[in-house]
């Protein structure tokens, strides 16, 4: 089924955000429409002016006004088509990016069920697959139907019997078009969903090559792109079909309307009703009328890949967080208290957290412990609202964070983790986050807090210098220590590093762990880790195993307790056991 509700729908909403545009627009339109539906009046005069024997000197007048009008008529259209072009695209692009900010907004949930590839697919190119017909919906559609409505009033004018007849073909004209493309719209939205997962598998490979190089996955990945490809195949044939069947049908419309004007204004001169001249005109109007009905049956041409991708924006659009954001509470800066109480938490009906509960005093550094896939970054994710949990509460500062404000909340909880997401931008907008309000006074403090003021000064253009995407030419050492450097802009009253020391270089570490302790002074920290070295300046250590807590307590007085759980690892060195 045709869209046609959502994507006017679409359209109201992006058109009343340049009135001023919409309305010039409008008024250019409508002048050039009247502008050409007059140059054939003129034509039809000056022809039975002239063969009723008027001399030239009447019939000169008539032909300078026609060329004024075609002058004035191609003008008013260029200026329509350009206003047209600037308005569609600028709706468009607003299209696009309030696309991308909702997606960003959306739940972990959601960008786990959806590959990056895939995400922009839908962004950009559902959104680009309909820029073209949104840009000339106002002039080819909008403004051609109002032509071909201006014609047949004209021709009703003329001649009742020929208004009435051309206004039969042109409604079934365009009923046969708009019902092939009832049954062409289904295919191309396959199509848009087969290209959505072609992009999410390039996407998937070129951000693992590495590892599906280096561990001989080349052949399966191959095989994967090979199966899709041959998927597309039949989709995009049935899909081009419907192109075709709409082609045919303008060839068919055209041929029969052609015969239908040639017949009546035949008839009807034969009859003595029309003279020479009103034969020219109704030629001219039909002629006048074939080309909105080509532009409109291009416009379902491409309203076919359009409407697919405006169904898919649309779902996009209506697609809702799981995370309530109704929450107004203020979290206060400073030192948090972190709690957790009897917490439960799964994906795809998979428990990971099980009934966990814990209480960390305000300043007080937390160590967590235990294999992976016991829970430890499922517990910074809660805490971070990626996510909510399925039963349970937890309170950052004493406040339940559902009833907190996000900004407020992600203003005071700070993580660090071992993928830092570096952008292709300077080192000033990568460590405020693009954030202009930051002074560069403040950032330089920062890192000469941190030691990394010597760093600074082998960038060529210090905090202007421009880095690469994922942070390349960076040692891991650096881009950790960057990350660092954004939390201490921020000045969060938590601190979450999970397993943020697993990739340091030893050149280094002296760095890192200089840049650790002045990070966690005056803050709450949970440091999550796989080794029992990273936790040694924890204050509590708690130690997950598939999901529930199995040791938890003050790391001094479980590491003098023989039977404990991290007295026995540190005794016996088994790091292993947690790995």
């Amino acid at each position: 089924m045709i869209p046609v509700r959502s994507y006017i729908r679409l359209l109201y909403d992006y058109l009343r955000r340049q009135k001023a545009r919409v309305a010039l627009l409008t008024a250019t339109m409508f002048t050039a429409i009247g502008l050409m539906l007059v140059g054939p009046q003129l034509i039809r005069i000056f022809l039975d002016r002239a063969i009723s024997g008027e001399p030239a000197s009447q019939l000169i007048p008539i032909a300078v006004w026609f060329m004024v009008i075609a002058v004035l008529q191609q003008l008013f259209s260029v200026a329509a088509t350009y206003l047209a072009e600037q308005v569609g695209w600028t709706a468009t692009n607003e299209m696009r990016a309030d696309l991308a900010d909702h997606v960003l907004h959306l739940d972990m949930g959601f960008h786990k069920e959806h590959t990056p590839g895939e995400m922009i697919e839908r962004i950009d190119g559902d959104v680009t697959a309909q820029a073209d017909f949104f840009s000339a919906f106002a002039i080819r559609v909008l403004g051609n139907s109002i032509l071909m409505v201006g014609v047949i009033v004209m021709l009703w004018l003329e001649n009742v019997w020929v208004g009435l007849g051309i206004t039969v073909f042109f409604i079934a004209a365009l009923g046969a078009m708009l019902r092939i493309q009832a049954w062409a719209v289904p295919l191309w939205k396959q199509v848009r969903a087969r290209s959505a997962e072609l992009m999410g598998l390039v996407g998937e490979q070129l951000g693992g090559t590495e590892d599906i190089r280096g561990n001989g996955g080349v052949g399966y990945m191959v095989r994967r792109f090979t199966l899709i490809l041959r998927a597309w195949l039949p989709d995009q044939v049935m899909g081009r079909i419907g192109f075709a069947s709409l082609w045919g049908t303008s060839i068919a419309n055209y041929i029969v309307g052609t015969v239908l004007v040639f017949w009546l204004g035949a008839f009807f001169f034969n009859e003595g009703t029309l003279t020479l001249g009103s034969v020219y005109l109704i030629f001219a109007y039909a002629e006048m009328s074939r080309r909105p009905m080509e532009q409109i049956r291009e416009q379902m041409e491409r309203f076919q890949k359009a409407a697919a991708g405006i169904s898919r924006v649309q779902a996009l659009f209506d697609r809702t967080s799981a995370l309530d954001m109704t929450g107004t509470k203020s979290i206060a800066p400073g030192p948090l208290r972190v709690e957790l109480d009897d917490v439960v938490f799964g994906y795809d009906h998979e428990v990971v957290l099980d009934h966990v509960s814990l209480d960390l005093g305000a300043g007080r550094i937390l160590g967590v412990l235990g294999r992976s896939g016991s829970g430890k970054t499922t517990m910074a994710r809660l805490l971070t609202r990626l996510y909510d949990p399925l039963q349970g509460s937890v309170r950052l500062g004493g406040i339940e964070i559902r009833d907190a404000g996000i900004r407020s909340l992600r203003g005071q909880v700070g993580m660090v983790t071992q993928d830092v997401q570096l952008f292709r931008a300077s080192i000033r907008d990568n460590l405020t986050f693009f954030d202009g309000s930051v002074p560069d006074g403040r950032v330089h403090e920062v890192i000469e807090e941190l030691g990394l003021t010597q760093w600074l000064e082998t960038m060529p253009a210090g905090l202007d210098t421009r880095l690469e995407a994922g942070g390349a030419g960076l040692s891991a050492g650096q881009a950790q220590l960057l990350a660092f450097t954004r939390i201490f802009l921020e000045n969060p009253g938590l601190v979450i590093l999970d397993e943020a020391s697993s990739r340091l270089d030893p050149a280094t570490e002296r760095l890192i762990e200089r840049a650790v302790d002045r990070l966690l002074q005056n803050r709450t920290g949970i440091i999550i880790a796989h080794r029992l070295a990273t936790v040694k300046r924890a204050d509590d250590i708690l130690i997950l195993e598939d999901g529930r807590v199995v040791e938890y307590g003050e790391r001094r007085t479980l590491a003098a307790d023989p039977e404990s759980r991290l007295s026995q690892l540190l005794v016996t060195g088994m790091e292993e056991v947690l790995a």
